[in-house]
């Protein structure tokens, strides 16, 4: 094997890759195929060459693709991690959690039921004990989505089904090589029929060590990465080594190498967007696609090539053998398709997938590099029986080309009797209607043009008419086409203005005015728009719009969290983000109007641009209001983000102005340099958001609290050990029902409800509520629940009582408190001893009572 020879056959290889994607594209078939068909087809002609005694001119190559140096150990420690990384790195891990319900349970429960079915329908016919049966069934349980994913993202299919197919393959991948690991195990001991159920009690060690593994060197390498963000070529160096290092440490630890490389590319894929520069990001991401795909290229040609050595024993009974694992492989994945997937849609845990949407899943499910690797491991080594060496390579080596050759020549057909293809009526009239608009401003556009550049004038008229009967044509198909409702062109305009939102976030991100950060979830928050527009309308835009900076489940559990455990930052970090969420909506939601009047006016009319532009002043109104509650209760911190704002977009308007008399010539490219260097020193110097101090905030709440206004220092100082603050969001309950008050709440901040007595009352900023129970010594029903974002001062029976003691702003506020709510006590009252002022407590509460029923009574006569 001379060096030259190799050379020529590695260049001949990566000639073959370059040119299977065009031929994939001009085929319409999926890149896969066409790489297994040149892969075979090398592998064919090399043995052809060297058995043939028609010329003995090519024996040398085809001696060296017959032998090549590379072994299904290189496949699995090498490339298999590089794919499984590149997959780990580029999902949309944010979103995925949203989903993690059904592609935790598709994932693992999937490849277990193909994993049993394919095994015990195989143990009565194969010959083979019951662990290389199902040692086939795990090797085969590995899908390759690619293929339907891509047709899913060119159709009208909802975003999120093509988001738990391609989170169902990542986790796939790492459970079906975890059962293969467990099971080869077996097979290289000639367990005939192992214990399964002792088996998998080693499972949450094999997930759990390569989970911790994997984030521990995420981490890691985030850490490392972060801090030469000068030196781009270096950070992709860096991250190209994570991949393998990962595998093979959680390998040698006895951990799935697969599942510790998914948690390094998740843990990386979490952090990135924060800790690394937008140009890093995007470099990254490109680098690892590139990557993959050569990885991935590489690992299914080398394969392919090997798949005539693999069949060179196949007998007929093989092909009997290869039917049942399609046959079982097809049913247990519509098992779970048509009967786990409709479960999960009922529990909400799942969007509901049309059956033309399941039935392509189904047949798109190809298997690929993966198993044709873990076939080839299998069949190198030695400690594995011959028997079972044999059919593991013919059945998965006969499924994987089945996958191939009929699915995958026929997917896209298939796609087309489903009608997945095809555009629906609305999305047909509105593209015509684009088009026509288009076309419209296209003609002005050309017509300044032309004068501008003084051509013939004939020339120019001819042209002129000919284009005119282009616009006449489309605006005369538009007219032909079935009409849109307003109903459907509001759907669609709030579409556009969703994904018009998107790029503005994008745009604002790339010049660096807001945080990688709080773009990503921005841009997150303008994808659930777009999603609950599509199936919901103009109701599900709103409620989506409000769900971005609204009080969500994290919301209320870091408020129990503070409220109950002390526990702030917490707390903190919530209320900050959804500071820095409303400010950036004030900033961007009024850009959006020059585009409705741009845009969407001219597609869809005034009619339905005017509505859109209600529902954008509407929304644009409610996050104001958000925002100036939130400012009421944290003055300080508002200030802080808006001059942080102002700075990040006087450093980005700098930086263009530099760039610009740069591209002038009026300064040098050193000077260039040296100036970005202080542009870039600043701008690093604002990228920590200002933090809440929660705990100074109690300490401004009461001090400026009206009842505590005539106490001294020492006496304030006092206060605050005894008092304990209470955050409590829009909807909240504070107190519940049949639950009795041993406190006495004060309002530092906005308003709530009191249901008491079967009165229901609203208090606001300085009111109080609980007193009460406290002064009549009576445990009473009460329920209390906020209408806005409130901060309360809770202040314990004895202290209340005892600071009733003091004359001053104090009591003067519980008196002012009870009379508004019809309640009269005197000033003297709290001078009487703790018994007397009890009864007398309770004696205004009962008189006050019986006024209210008289009251109500007349109330119900008059009406």
């Amino acid at each position: 094997m001379t060096l030259t020879i190799l050379i020529a056959v590695a260049a001949g290889i990566f000639i073959v890759i370059g040119l299977s994607e065009p031929l994939a594209a001009r085929l319409k078939l999926p890149f896969s195929v066409i790489l297994a068909a040149m892969g075979i087809a090398i592998g064919v002609g090399a043995a052809f060459f060297w058995q043939t005694d028609l010329t003995n001119a090519l024996n040398p190559l085809a001696l060296v693709i017959l032998n090549l140096p590379i072994r299904a150990s290189f496949f699995l420690n090498v490339f298999l991690p590089l794919l499984v990384f590149q997959v780990a790195l580029n999902i949309d891990i944010r979103r995925m959690l949203d989903d993690w319900v059904p592609i935790l349970v598709l994932a693992v429960l999937a490849v277990a039921v193909a994993m049993l079915a394919i095994g015990f329908t195989l143990y009565p016919v194969a010959g083979l004990p019951l662990a290389g049966c199902l040692l086939v069934g795990a090797i085969v349980s590995t899908t390759d989505p690619s293929a339907v994913v891509s047709i899913f993202r060119a159709t009208p299919s909802p975003q999120r089904l093509a988001r738990i197919v391609e989170g169902e393959s990542l986790l796939n991948d790492a459970a079906a090589i975890a059962f293969f690991s467990l099971f080869l195990g077996f097979v290289m001991t000639n367990a005939d029929n192992p214990k399964i159920s002792s088996a998998l009690l080693t499972f949450p060690w094999i997930v759990g060590a390569g989970s911790v593994i994997g984030i521990a060197a995420g981490r890691l390498a985030v850490e490392i990465m972060a801090r030469m963000p000068d030196f781009p070529r270096g950070q992709i160096a860096v991250s190209l080594a994570i991949p393998p290092l990962t595998y093979l440490l959680a390998e040698e630890a006895s951990a799935s190498g697969v599942i510790a490389v998914v948690a390094t590319g998740l843990t990386i894929n979490l952090h990135m967007t924060a800790r690394f520069t937008p140009a890093m990001n995007v470099l990254l991401r490109e680098s690892w696609d590139l990557i993959a795909h050569m990885a991935g290229s590489l690992i299914f040609l080398l394969a392919a090539i090997l798949i005539p050595k693999l069949l060179s024993q196949f007998v007929p009974y093989d092909l009997f053998l290869v039917g049942l694992v399609v046959v079982a492989a097809l049913v247990a994945r519509a098992v779970i398709l048509f009967g786990v997937l409709p479960v999960l849609t009922f529990l909400k845990l799942s969007p509901k997938i049309e059956a033309p949407y399941c039935v392509a899943i189904l047949w798109g499910g190809l298997r690929g590099a993966v198993t044709l690797a873990l076939a080839l491991a299998v069949t190198e080594n030695r400690f594995v029986p011959p028997e079972i060496k044999h059919q593991v390579g013919i059945l998965a080596t006969g499924f994987t080309l089945f996958t191939l050759i009929v699915q995958g020549t026929t997917l896209r057909w298939a796609i087309a009797k489903l009608r997945l293809d095809q555009l629906s009526p609305l999305d047909i009239a509105l593209g015509k209607q684009v088009i026509a608009v288009a076309l419209q401003s296209v003609r002005e556009q050309v017509s300044e043009t032309t004068r501008d550049y003084a051509l013939t004038r004939d020339i120019v008229r001819d042209e002129a008419k000919r284009f005119a009967e282009r616009v006449d044509d489309a605006v005369e198909q538009t007219g032909a086409s079935e009409q849109l409702q307003d109903r459907d062109r509001v759907t669609l305009g709030l579409l556009a203005l969703a994904a018009h939102e998107r790029d503005t976030v994008l745009e604002e991100y790339r010049k660096q005015v807001i945080s990688p950060d709080l773009a990503e979830r921005l841009v997150i928050a303008a994808d659930r728009i777009i999603e609950a527009t599509r199936t919901g309308g103009r109701a599900s835009y709103r409620e989506a719009g409000r769900r971005a900076y609204g009080t969500g489940r994290f919301y209320r559990f870091a408020t129990f969290a503070h409220n109950y455990f002390g526990i702030r930052r917490l707390l903190a970090r919530r209320i900050e983000d959804r500071f820095e969420i409303l400010v950036s909506y004030s900033m961007i939601l009024p850009r959006l109007e020059e585009f409705l009047d741009e845009r969407i006016r001219r597609i869809h009319g005034r009619r339905v641009a005017d509505l859109l532009h209600d529902l954008l002043n509407r929304r644009l109104e409610e996050v104001r209001q958000e925002l100036e509650q939130l400012r009421l209760q944290f003055p300080g911190y508002a200030e802080d983000l808006e001059r942080r704002l102002i700075r990040r977009t006087t450093l980005q308007l700098e930086e263009r102005e530099y760039d610009a008399l740069t591209e002038d010539g009026l300064i040098g490219p050193e000077l260039r340099a040296t100036l970005g260097t202080g542009v870039d020193k600043r701008r690093a110097e604002l990228n920590n958001r200002p933090m809440l101090n929660l705990k100074q905030q109690k300490k401004d709440q009461i001090n400026s609290f009206p009842a505590f206004a005539d106490f001294d220092e020492r006496e304030l100082k006092l206060l605050r050990r005894r008092i304990r603050i209470a955050y409590a969001a829009p909807g909240q309950h504070i107190l519940q029902r049949e639950s009795s008050s041993r406190e006495v709440w004060f309002i530092a901040s906005g308003t709530v409800n009191v249901l008491t007595d079967g009165v229901k009352i609203r208090l606001s900023r300085g009111d109080m509520f609980g007193q009460f129970a406290v002064l009549a010594r009576r445990r009473k029903p009460i329920q209390v629940s906020a209408v806005a974002d409130c901060i309360l001062l809770a202040l314990d029976e004895h202290s209340f009582r005892k600071l009733l003691i003091r004359p001053g702003a104090f009591r003067s506020a519980v008196i002012a408190s009870a009379k508004k709510r019809g309640v009269t006590f005197e000033e003297e009252l709290f001078d009487l001893p703790a018994a007397e002022l009890t009864a007398q407590v309770r004696a205004s509460l009962v008189q006050a009572g019986s006024l209210r029923v008289k009251l109500q009574r007349m109330n119900r006569k008059a009406g």
